[in-house]
């Protein structure tokens, strides 16, 4: 085991290992149970693997927390409600957690429109969080609660970002996936930002905010962030199950989340088992963003680019194992920005290491 100190450099490159990994097999599971080009006995329609993956995915976090008991907070302060001691930090964390019952649905979906590459999908993804990390710090730095200046570099960096997602949101040729004139894209993306950007605010507020020898318990935030996002999704899919048809929501999206489990596939387990990945994904994302020391510009931009880079190697996997396609010239140009950021943020982070040194002494 490659022993490392928390908030170090070698712990930012163990848990960039292990956020890519896991994204690398959850972009191949997309694209091999949804992407009707790969010859396959095994495809969902779209919202099929929404549901089975998500399944997974939450019965595998929440697994681990339980097991793991990480649901003890270490708390600035303990509050007492209806005589029962709790955390204060719950009520901030528990809007964290709806916020996550819509990140992980939306997340999923994203990567099974038909056209869209594993590369594109999270390039889009990526930038707009890129973006969110950003006005993140100004506002908290501007209500003095982040107490570090975000770096010129970090600040190149979120630049190149931007410009990589620029390629493949406008060089669309014919043939290609038009996102822009895609409603239900649109209205997925929105739906993510708006919620990653409640969610990251809420964990850089807990990660500026610990008292003086209080820990930063990145283990337990995620863990009753975690039960919180498990309520939610299990509330709000129960609510269109049992409502849609009083309601009169007929839409077809609806229509196949409800039969995902009454006429449920008779591959559906496998389905379930592909959420595994992306159930751990979601240990490496929470510590990427509250990785100790840092900005959320930073750690934002580590987080997004990593998975990004994950998501080129799933396209050219899928691509090569499963006979899906490959990336386009757009692609690998959005790549190429991508590293020169990285590069930015290879600086920046020589400068903060050497920044926390001095602190320390």
């Amino acid at each position: 085991m490659w022993k490392t100190e928390e908030g170090s450099t070698g712990r930012l490159i163990q848990l960039c290992i292990g956020y890519f990994s896991f994204y690398v097999v959850t972009g191949i599971s997309a694209k091999l149970f949804t992407d009707k080009h790969i010859a396959s006995s095994l495809h969902f329609n779209q919202i099929e693997y929404m549901v089975y993956n998500t399944i997974g995915g939450m019965l595998t976090a929440l697994g681990i927390v339980i097991v793991m008991r990480w649901y003890k907070l270490k708390s600035n302060q303990m509050i007492s409600v209806g005589g029962i001691s709790i955390p204060e930090e719950v009520k901030y964390i528990l809007p964290s957690g709806l916020m996550t019952a819509i990140v992980i649905p939306t997340t999923t979906l994203m990567y099974t429109f038909e056209g869209m590459s594993v590369m594109v999908a999270m390039v889009i993804m990526r930038a707009s969080v890129i973006v969110i990390s950003r006005a993140v710090d100004a506002v908290q730095i501007g209500q003095g609660i982040l107490k570090k200046r975000v770096y010129a570099e970090e600040n190149y960096a979120v630049v190149f970002a931007l410009l990589a997602a620029g390629i493949n949101l406008f060089y669309v040729q014919s043939g290609d996936f038009d996102f822009l004139n895609n409603s239900a894209a649109v209205i997925i993306l929105s739906s993510y930002i708006v919620a990653y950007s409640i969610r990251i605010y809420i964990m850089n507020y807990f990660k500026n905010t610990r008292g003086k020898g209080i820990p930063l318990d990145n283990n337990g935030f995620f863990g009753i962030e975690q039960i919180f996002a498990f309520f939610f999704v299990v509330l709000i899919s129960l609510f269109i199950y049992f409502s849609a048809p009083s309601l009169g929501w007929e839409v077809p999206q609806v229509t196949l989340f409800r039969e995902s489990f009454y006429k449920s596939n008779t591959l559906w387990f496998l389905g379930v088992v592909s959420g595994t990945a992306f159930g751990l994904v979601a240990f490496f994302s929470v510590f990427l963003f509250m990785f100790k020391g840092r900005t959320a510009t930073f750690a934002g931009l580590v987080n997004r680019l990593t998975s990004l880079t994950a998501g080129t190697v799933a396209t050219l996997l899928s691509a090569i194992i499963l006979g899906a396609k490959f990336p386009k010239m757009q692609d690998w140009i959005s790549l190429a920005f991508i590293l020169v950021a990285v590069w930015f943020l290879t600086v920046s982070e020589r400068k903060r290491t050497a920044e926390l040194k001095a602190e320390q002494k």
